[in-house]
């Protein structure tokens, strides 16, 4: 009888851790990335009675409850917010906290400090990496992610011109659509834009056209003299040439007035092997323009895309990748301790993580403008509840009942 008291009071303090835990999922019922925790029981070593062989057996109550974190997915939810990111499948976002221990969530409520540092909502630093020089080396040590705040984006002087078209096979020597012209704007590396002209005249031999390239006299100190030459199609209106080996046409502007440095415009009459030019019975017409400079831009935003990718938009319309986030995975996700805003550390029993890109090695996908939400289900928690109640009050009652028997035991002597 005597052990029906330790028996009772192990469960009491069961049950009590078990709605402890439950009242810990429910504070974190709006917690973004939270796993809620399950309890689970088991019994103490019993004793056999007599010698039965184990015929009678009595228990000795229940041991100690183990917690077990459930590393289910969350819903996803648009958050709007134009950092914040959620993992769709397993792995964990990388952050380091201020003793520069590393540590693992799945909150991804993320921000920019003073320093330009991403951090998550209470401080933390995300890992990952930082493009250096305009060039994201993803094979590079994992490091803090620093995003460019207030930065001015440098111009890039344009070197290379593309122009894809159509010339309309039907035209004939004289007025259009004889001829055709296309303007593309270009930059210099003071960001000052300049237009370079490109003209097609139909000349008096079936298939031909000529063409001019010229940069505009008025943005020069002398006149410049254009680039011309010839381009043939055949049968078919394909171009033949010129051809895929020969040297494409290089349009030089020296002396610029606003006094930027000399420039050298390629015209790129090829995409790889395919020519950008054809001949066929519709008007004359371009279908796309490039270059690859650009002008002087201020940062507007920085943003956390789908992969993890984070993209600065400048005013120039540009985006540019500027990090990329990193994430782990671990084999064994339940052995992690729960260190507090919603950060996970190694135990003595976590596989070592495997870190790399989203969507590789069997990590998830990152999502942008999106959390994940706590996997708290009320309904379950309040069920729960009401059985550790029941199971608590019962084992009460046990108490109770075996006070009484105890005393009338002791009444026995009287």
């Amino acid at each position: 009888m005597v052990t029906s008291f330790s028996t009772a009071l192990s469960a009491l303090a069961a049950h009590s851790t078990a709605i402890d835990v439950i009242g810990n999922n429910l504070a974190n019922l709006n917690t973004p990335g939270f796993k809620a925790s399950v309890v689970s029981f088991h019994d103490l070593v019993t004793q056999s009675l007599g010698a039965g062989l184990g015929e009678t057996q009595v228990g000795f109550g229940v041991g100690t409850p183990v917690t077990l974190r459930q590393f289910s997915q969350g819903a996803i939810q648009s958050s709007g917010g134009p950092l914040d990111a959620s993992i769709q499948g397993d792995g964990f976002f990388v952050v380091r906290g201020s003793a520069n221990q590393q540590m693992y969530t799945r909150g991804g409520n993320f921000m920019v400090d003073t320093d330009g540092n991403l951090t998550t909502a209470t401080g933390e630093r995300l890992q990952g990496w930082t493009a250096q020089n305009g060039v994201l080396d993803v094979n590079a040590t994992l490091g803090d992610i620093t995003v460019p705040v207030g930065s001015l984006k440098a111009p890039i002087a344009t070197t290379d011109i593309s122009v894809d078209l159509n010339l309309d096979a039907s035209a004939t020597v004289g007025p259009p659509p004889a001829q055709f012209s296309s303007s593309i704007e270009v930059y210099d590396s003071l960001g000052n834009s300049h237009i370079v002209k490109t003209t097609f005249t139909k000349t008096a031999n079936a298939n031909e056209w000529d063409y001019s390239l010229a940069f505009p006299d008025t943005d020069l100190q002398a006149p410049g003299t254009p680039v011309t030459g010839t381009v043939q199609f055949d049968a078919t209106g394909q171009l033949i040439s010129p051809a895929v080996g020969d040297p494409p046409p290089v349009l030089n502007a020296t002396g610029l007035v606003d006094g930027a440095a000399d420039m050298a415009i390629t015209w790129k009459m090829f995409d790889g092997q395919t020519p950008r030019f054809t001949q066929f019975s519709q008007p004359s017409a371009s279908s796309a323009l490039a270059q690859n400079g650009s002008g002087a831009a201020n940062l507007v935003r920085v943003g956390l895309g789908n992969g993890g990718k984070i993209l600065a938009q400048y005013s120039n319309g540009q985006q540019v990748v500027v990090g990329q986030v990193a994430m782990a995975t671990v084999r064994n996700p339940e052995s992690l301790i729960a260190v507090g805003n919603s950060n996970y550390q190694l135990s003595a029993r976590s596989a070592l993580p495997a870190i790399g890109l989203p969507e590789t090695g069997g990590r998830g996908s990152v999502l942008g403008g999106t959390v994940e939400a706590s996997t708290v289900d009320i309904a379950r928690e309040f069920t729960n509840l009401i059985v550790y109640q029941r199971g608590y009050q019962a084992n009460a009652r046990l108490v109770t009942t075996v006070d009484e028997l105890s005393q009338e035991t002791i009444n026995l002597k009287r």
